[in-house]
């Protein structure tokens, strides 16, 4: 089966998106961006295709008669909970032993056997404790494995540590060094034996399927024997320059963007971006061809990484910066959106008395009027008007954003995927189906 890939490399994730031939999108990746760029990219990628053997999944279990609608979501619900699961704790494993092999390192000399039977209780009760987050109806903060190893690493190695007569020092800087090894190390392969295992387990569960278990396991490995072939990728983003692909499968994220908007919302006129590191105001024509756009100077000043920064400032995390704008009272004047001096300006508000909330509401406010006056410079806003990135998913900046177009350019129809963070990686995937099909 023939699939287009596109990989959008920002600097804080990467994105990847598989698309058929006939331009329908079959599966979406995304994982941290690393230091390591050709793992973010093979990671991120190698989730687009997991999605996309699940979207496979679902249309071949469609043809069983007694098999639809919410079944059929229930058992791929589960069937992807288990897979999930045997993935982590295969990389929960990884992590174990690479933390075993570095407390050999000569900093602790003559320590191993004590430091590993220490790591051996430790992550014992880590795997234990972190199974619990792929149970039925439990939400995930996060999907990334270093979110949730290190979640709770830090509490059950302080314990044992001190039960066992450890330093506990030692066992942060051992875990420090090897979970960036392991996060370098894409999953080992055999997928299909960890669907297959998956599927297993969740056929013992489910006891009113109204079709034979074996029909199900039948119509699962069809799809896993199928041969998805990477036709042709297109990369993109922030780092593109880093992605391991000839120049010819490279596209700026500027072409991608107001592709994938267009692609989104075929009626799109006007594209804001906000991602990690820039902000950008595109013009496209009824195409998706860009006629014009403006970014932000070398600054990050107002991009995701800014507000990465008052996150941490705040002691937060990023995905609770909005909720708490939300709460607001009133907005709090923000002079300043330069990163340099965030924390500054951050501490003086506070120490004046001001709210928390109320202080989140004026950053907001400030990066999307920093945001609006690049829209501007790029020729204003046409109906329609698509907002895309990482912080397309942030409510405060989208409420800012609602009041400031309304308050400069009238009734103005906005458009916001649930899915606008994979919008430069749906561009480079349209992009490498026409490099192919349209030939």
């Amino acid at each position: 089966m023939k699939c287009y890939i596109g990989i959008d490399l920002g600097s804080t994730t990467t994105k990847a998106v598989v698309m058929d031939e006939k331009g329908e999108v079959l599966g979406r990746g995304i994982t941290n961006s690393r230091s390591n760029y050709d793992t973010a990219s093979r990671v991120a990628k190698l989730e687009a295709f997991i999605s996309t053997r699940l979207t496979l999944f679902h249309r071949q279990l469609e043809g069983l008669a007694g098999l639809e609608g919410e079944k059929i979501d229930r058992l791929l619900f589960n069937l992807e909970r288990h897979f999930r699961l045997e993935l982590f704790l295969e990389q929960l494993e990884d992590l174990h032993q690479t933390c075993a092999e570095n407390a050999g390192d000569l900093r602790y000399p003559g320590q191993k056997e004590k430091i590993c039977g220490v790591l051996d209780v430790a992550f014992a009760r880590l795997a234990d404790k972190l199974q619990g987050l792929f149970g039925p109806g439990v939400v995930r903060k996060s999907d990334f494995f270093r979110d949730l190893a290190g979640s709770e690493y830090m509490n059950i190695a302080e314990e044992t540590a001190k039960e066992m007569g450890m330093n506990f020092d030692t066992l942060i800087n051992i875990y420090d060094k090897s979970i960036i090894e392991v996060e370098n190390r894409p999953p080992n392969a055999d997928m299909e034996g960890k669907f297959l295992r998956a599927l297993t387990k969740v056929l013992e569960e489910e006891t009113d399927l109204s079709v034979d278990p074996a029909d199900v396991m039948e119509a699962i490995k069809k799809v896993l024997d199928l041969d998805l072939e990477e036709t042709f990728v297109v990369g993109t983003g922030y780092g593109r320059v880093r992605l391991p692909l000839p120049k010819e499968h490279i596209r700026s994220e500027i072409l991608c963007h107001g592709l994938g908007a267009h692609l989104m919302y075929p009626k799109t006129r006007t594209v804001l971006d906000i991602g990690g590191q820039d902000t950008k105001g595109i013009q496209i024509d009824d195409k998706g061809i860009v006629v014009n756009f403006q970014m932000n100077d070398r600054c990050a000043a107002g991009c995701g990484r800014y507000l990465g920064y008052i996150a941490d400032e705040m002691n937060l995390g990023l995905h609770e910066l909005g909720p708490m704008a939300m709460q607001a009272t009133k907005t709090v004047r923000i002079n300043s959106t330069c990163t340099v001096f965030a924390g500054a300006e951050l501490r003086d508000r506070l120490s004046l008395g001001e709210k928390r909330e109320d202080i989140m509401a004026g950053l907001h406010h400030a990066i999307i009027l920093r945001a609006m006056s690049i829209i501007s410079r790029s020729g204003g806003i046409d109906d329609e008007f698509t907002f895309t990135g990482g912080v397309a998913k942030n409510e405060a900046a989208v409420k800012q954003l609602r009041e400031l177009v309304q308050e400069n350019y009238g009734d103005v129809q906005i458009n916001i995927d649930p899915d606008s963070i994979y919008t430069g990686a749906l561009g480079g995937a349209e992009f490498a189906r026409r490099a192919v099909e349209e030939a």
